[in-house]
């Protein structure tokens, strides 16, 4: 390829597509990032990339930090780049990275991570108020109409699940092939024994899918230590439900959480994942993973070999799995190897072998 440009929906956390978006830049080191918004102080992985390029978005005062209220005019920020020049655009995307333009002659892939949630698969979570649902309808329904469009622009859609495929196939009604994504913390020793004193639960504390809750109201009624990693908008609210026995560490280094997975009895998931890549972390660190069935954890959890599934998002339904996760014995080399099934390197030579 002689020129190729990374495209992503807007540049200003860190988390599993960051991921993706690094090993990219490994792959094609001079390839620039056109992105919606960029912020260089909540992103600051993303200064090794030789150029970011953002769209007139980047010049609203609000704009780099509160995304969430840009949904209107996303479509017109992706559609307003010109990527004549390049032979290769790749977009990763959970929104409106899909729709950008680009001219015969130039491949464009797009690695989605999910269609986009607050207009298709989670779209009764972000609209739970009856009033807002209704002012808001006409705004959706142009959104999902363009987002439909636009997912049938790339030459090739590339999905990081089965349930993400299955989520396009459902919505975009497009046949996609998978690659899972790199993930990953640090060098580390699986072997080592473990303390296996806590259970420990690892997620960003401001979305209400994520099902927190229901991992809290569990632990206290079982009162096993739970080690709660995030932070987020939802976190005092979770911090006052909890009893002692659950304690919250906010956002730590990459470092520090690889000694919190080391010493874990089992990872907690109680939410629905397009992907979940700290369950392919934790079993990295030969630590079992208890996780709701459904989501990414279907394609990352192999049952009774590197952790137990529950089937319904409640306290209940999990504490019974624990209980039957106490009973069981785990395999540390089994937990590792399945792990490596999503390093960055398979990851990488898969999406050279698509290209």
């Amino acid at each position: 390829m002689k020129k190729v440009a990374i495209v992503y929906d807007r540049v200003n956390k860190w988390g599993g597509a960051e991921r993706v978006l690094l090993a990219l830049h490994e792959i094609f080191p001079d390839a620039p990032l056109y992105t919606s918004v960029y912020n260089s102080k909540n992103a600051s992985w993303a200064k090794v990339f030789p150029e970011i390029r953002t769209s007139f978005l980047q010049k609203l005062p609000f704009a780099r930090s509160n995304h969430e209220f840009l949904g209107t005019l996303m479509p017109l920020a992706f559609e307003s780049f010109d990527f004549s020049g390049f032979d290769l655009v790749i977009s990763v995307t959970s929104e409106a990275a899909k729709g950008i333009r680009t001219k015969p002659g130039t491949l464009h892939i797009c690695y989605c991570l999910t269609p986009t949630r607050y207009l298709w698969s989670h779209r009764k979570l972000y609209f739970q108020n009856p009033i807002a649902e209704f002012v808001s309808r006409p705004i959706v329904n142009y959104l999902k109409r363009w987002d439909k469009d636009a997912a049938q622009k790339p030459d090739l859609m590339v999905a990081i699940s089965t349930e993400v495929r299955n989520r396009i196939k459902n919505y975009y009604d497009r046949e996609t092939e998978i690659i899972f994504p790199p993930a990953g913390v640090l060098p580390h020793n699986p072997q080592r024994k473990r303390k296996e004193k806590y259970y420990l639960l690892v997620s960003r504390l401001d979305y209400g899918y994520k099902k927190i809750d229901v991992a809290i109201r569990a632990f206290n009624k079982l009162g096993y230590q739970l080690v709660v990693i995030g932070t987020g908008r939802l976190e005092r609210k979770l911090r006052k439900m909890a009893k002692r026995n659950i304690k919250f560490v906010g956002k730590i280094s990459e470092k520090d959480l690889a000694g919190y997975y080391s010493n874990a009895r089992a990872l907690i998931m109680p939410q629905e994942e397009d992907f979940g890549i700290v369950s392919v972390e934790a079993q990295s660190f030969g630590v079992p993973v208890i996780a709701y069935n459904k989501g990414g954890a279907i394609d990352t959890v192999i049952p009774e070999i590197t952790g137990v599934f529950f089937e319904r998002q409640t306290p209940e339904s999990l504490i019974n799995a624990i209980a039957k996760f106490e009973k069981m014995r785990f395999v540390v080399d089994n937990l590792f190897t399945n792990s490596q099934r999503f390093s960055k390197e398979v990851f990488k030579r898969r999406i050279l072998d698509v290209i």
